[in-house]
């Protein structure tokens, strides 16, 4: 459904994109099996457009179709894509490749998948500037441009620095100048943010909407987070199963949708679900914050590194923290504050340069691998990405029995049992069993990395970013999955997340780390509504989604 609002009536002129009736899949065993259905869509010159959905909605797809990007299996079947009023649906290379760069411009989603890590990034920069004709030593001083353009400080020092020795924000800005050093019409953003904490997340996208807005180019966002399409966009189309179900006004669309499966993912969205209000879920009383027995505690931890460059590197500086059991105790902060390092020392996988680590009262800071050994069977870990923890050779059975496995627990029989009750623990099917993780979605994946983490009947459950790549259905499932698994098993999680409006859904307790210290520690709710500390202001500041709020008020008093 298209509705015809005011925003609609003012884009008058050429499009830059016009796509009709598009129609496009992938080659599978001589079949084309469709991913797009008759998507239309034109977007104008300086307005932001979200394409939103959930994963295999078809917003990549359609994106990719525009920059004639698809993969070798991708064929567009029916439709129109007109760029700058070239057809490019079914067009050779030869008439698609002068757009791309000039005319459309594409950040990818992984920035550090995005580039060549055996280049520095003035180099890959400069590529992009010579493409519009720049030459000889008036491309080092474009590539310095075009960095500070997009936002990349110190640029003149870091054009020299390769893709792993910057910060995930500061790659992203390499892939934002690789996009403007063309001067491009358009630029297309595929999931620009979905890995960033929220404080750099909200300084990239401020500064994309800046450059939108002062230059006329014009922005196209491929986003499953709903709260960033609510805050930035002009318009938004929401996809399903391949098809536009729902486009428009955003204040139309995200604060008062009429379409039933737009209104769904809005209540699964953590920061949208309560009106673009994020309370959260549990309130801790005060005298019962602080644990008598924890059942993880860091004591005055701090850990150092050896710098290459020289000198030494303090990733915690005198971190505390206590967790009870039977709860979630979330670690929140920007990229560098020392969440994983926390994370890592208190699994044991990396000694503290001093300080204690204390595992159900027990001293584990000094143990030897042998003697810690026994003690992580009641410990498991549930990565970031589940693609890249399972093993792509293993089938679910192999990477849910692992476990079991390395600690000689149970016959052969008893494993495969166990394997068929963790899959009903974590609502899959049995018939998943033999399936591999390339033939798994993302949440499924999820799924059976929860189900290998309970394996052993741990104690304690430890999330490093365990949703920060899921869509908001997904995410809302994975999160109702753990909440019930700690209620029906007495579970402690020890819960690593940049995303605040996540942590408000599941955490008791919070620390927030900056540069290696807690800042501030306590009761989720009493930190959320009244924080001390003038960081965790601004993290709360930077949830996005606070721009939706505002037009609801608008709309309420109006």
């Amino acid at each position: 459904m298209t509705r015809a609002t005011a925003v609609d009536r003012e884009r008058t002129g050429t499009p830059i994109v016009e796509i009709s009736a598009l129609t496009a899949g992938y080659l599978r065993d001589g079949v084309v099996a469709p991913a797009v259905r008759e998507v239309s869509l034109r977007v104008y010159p300086g307005e932001i457009v979200a394409l939103v959905g959930e994963s295999g909605s078809g917003k990549s797809t359609t994106a990719h179709a525009v920059i004639g990007l698809l993969p070798e299996s991708g064929r567009v079947t029916g439709g129109s894509i007109r760029v700058a009023g070239v057809e490019i649906a079914g067009a050779a290379e030869k008439v698609v490749r002068p757009l791309r760069g000039s005319t459309v411009g594409l950040i990818p989603q992984d920035p550090m998948v995005g580039r060549n890590p055996t280049q520095r990034i003035g180099v890959q920069v400069a590529e992009a500037v010579r493409l519009r004709g720049v030459r000889g030593p008036q491309v080092a001083a474009e590539v310095v441009r075009i960095l500070r353009r997009a936002g990349l400080d110190n640029a003149e020092q870091r054009v020299d620095r390769y893709p792993h020795e910057l910060s995930g924000g500061q790659r992203q800005r390499v892939l934002i100048a690789i996009a403007l050093a063309g001067e491009p019409d358009l630029i297309i953003a595929d999931e620009p943010t979905s890995a960033l904490d929220v404080t750099v997340q909200a300084r990239i996208l401020d500064h994309l909407e800046s450059l939108v807005r002062d230059s006329g180019t014009a922005l196209l966002i491929i986003t499953h987070d709903l709260a960033v399409a609510a805050d930035r966009a002009d318009r938004v189309a929401v996809m399903r199963q391949g098809r536009i179900v729902e486009s428009g006004a955003s204040a139309d669309i995200l604060v008062d949708s009429e379409n039933a499966y737009t209104r769904r993912l809005l209540a699964a969205a953590p920061a949208l679900a309560h009106g673009g209000v994020v309370r959260p879920r549990f309130d801790v009383p005060p005298d019962e914050v602080d644990p008598p027995a924890p059942i993880i505690e860091l004591d005055a931890v701090t850990k150092r590194f050896e710098s290459r460059r020289g000198g030494r590197v303090v990733a915690l500086d005198a971190v505390s923290l206590r967790v009870a059991p039977g709860r979630t105790h979330a670690v929140v902060g920007e990229s560098g504050s020392g969440k994983t390092t926390a994370l890592r020392i208190a699994m044991g996988l990396a000694k503290p340069t001093s300080g204690a680590v204390r595992f159900d009262g027990i001293d584990i800071t000094g143990l030897s691998w042998r003697r810690l050994r026994p003690l992580r069977r009641r410990f498991q870990l549930v990565h970031q990405n589940p693609f890249a923890s399972l093993d792509p050779r293993f089938t679910v059975r192999d990477s849910v029995i692992e476990p079991l496995v390395s600690f000689g627990v149970g016959s052969r029989s008893d494993r495969r049992a166990r394997a068929a009750e963790l899959l009903d623990q974590v609502a899959l099917p049995r018939t998943f069993l033999e399936r591999r993780p390339a033939e798994l979605s993302g949440g499924q994946r999820q799924r059976v990395a929860i189900a290998r983490a309970l394996a052993l009947e741990p104690d304690v459950v430890l999330l490093d970013e365990p949703v920060s790549a899921l869509d908001v259905s997904v995410q809302e499932q994975i999160l109702d999955l753990l909440t019930d698994l700690q209620q029906r098993l007495g579970l402690t999680y020890l819960f690593v997340s940049h995303d605040l409006a996540v942590v408000a859904r599941v955490a008791h307790t919070v620390s927030v780390f900056e540069q290696g210290r807690v800042v501030e520690s306590g009761a989720t709710a009493t930190i959320f509504r009244d924080p001390a500390d003038d960081y965790t202001r601004r993290l709360l500041l930077a949830i996005p989604g606070r721009r939706s709020r505002s037009r609801r008020t608008e709309r309420t008093i109006s």
